[in-house]
């Protein structure tokens, strides 16, 4: 198909493309073969989220408001992955790069929508982090398991109307230029700068997205980071410190394998020196590379949840050893 289609409903000089391009990783070596790495993250991805979703559901002492967020997280992740991987190995490894006007906004929104909770859910286990620390004998009359819903609920209320916002303001725009998304997805950036009118809002929109979604959560993380090397200095003991600051590694490592690829894309982009492969690779791993560890991190460095895992392999092993019992009694 040939992706500057001239085949435009239009309503004077309003032009909305029947249909855009997806460019993707143009003549880039055994792209194929980096497909169906993405398709292989994805499988790991929704086993390893669903698990630990799961876990915490099961798993009674894990009831808290803590991993009330790590679960969020989960979540988050897992809808994340599905809003970008599957049409991503359609669209590339069997070739149907054309996407339909309305399905290129269902599928912006979506990503960014998710995206966006990611990074607030990285937020909120910063301050879950920052409450645990510094206010220790407060902490469970001020972190409640109703008021983490509460602000989750917030969260992705307050992500919805941006994100709706940012996504209906693309219906504004007239395009008359090309109709090729340089991108791996219908990226809102490259999408609005497709238009041939003023897209000033959308410009604006974009920079209330990074502010928003991006610096604003990583700035109240660093700040409770400060907030609470300042409270383990206090604390008198060095094995006290210690076992304080192995609670926040976990939530360290996650947020720097989330955030240090999106602060170099930017950087990159600011300087006007990015490849336009090199940078649809480097979103694409960094919209599922985090995702697929961030469930594995968590798991394997918390003792509250390896804790979990042993007790449930207990129960079920004790449940079958009950069992042959009760079979050996019944046929004796």
């Amino acid at each position: 198909m040939n992706s500057q289609s001239t085949a435009y409903p239009m309503n004077n000089t309003f032009v909305r493309p029947e249909m855009f391009y997806i460019s993707g990783l143009q003549d880039m070596p055994f792209a194929n073969v980096f497909y169906i790495f993405l398709l292989v993250i994805y499988f790991l991805t929704v086993i390893s989220n669903i698990f630990v979703i799961v876990l915490i559901y099961l798993e009674q002492s894990l009831h808290s408001p803590k991993y009330i967020a790590v679960s969020h997280l989960a979540l988050a992740d897992l809808c994340a992955t599905t809003a970008v991987v599957p049409k991503v190995i359609d669209t590339f490894l069997f070739k149907s790069n054309s996407i339909s006007f309305d399905a290129c906004l269902a599928n912006m929104f979506f990503v960014h929508y998710f995206s966006a909770v990611q990074s607030l859910s990285l937020a909120i286990l910063a301050y879950d982090r920052f409450l645990a620390i510094c206010f220790p004998l407060q902490y469970h009359s001020i972190n409640t398991n109703s008021r983490m819903m509460i602000i989750i609920f917030c969260v992705w209320l307050f992500t919805v109307v941006t994100i709706f916002i940012t996504v209906i303001l693309i219906t504004r725009l007239s395009f008359c230029k090309s109709t090729v998304i340089n991108s791996y997805f219908c990226d809102h950036g490259p999408v609005f700068r497709l238009a041939c009118n003023d897209f000033n809002p959308n410009i604006i929109m974009a920079v209330a997205y990074t502010t928003l979604f991006i610096f604003v959560p990583l700035a109240f993380i660093l700040f409770t980071y400060l907030a609470i090397g300042t409270a383990l200095l206090k604390i008198a003991t060095s094995e006290g410190r210690q076992k304080a600051l192995k609670t926040c590694t976990s939530h360290i490592i996650l947020v720097a394998m989330f955030y240090t690829p999106l602060a170099v894309t930017y950087l990159v982009e600011q300087m006007r020196r990015s490849n336009s492969n090199a940078r649809i690779l480097n979103n694409s791993l960094s919209a599922t590379i985090p995702p697929m560890l961030n469930p594995i991190i968590y798991t394997l460095k918390t003792e509250e949840m390896m804790n979990s895992i042993k007790n449930i392999y207990i129960k079920r092993k004790q449940e079958r050893e009950h069992n042959v019992r009760n079979i050996e009694v019944q046929v004796q």
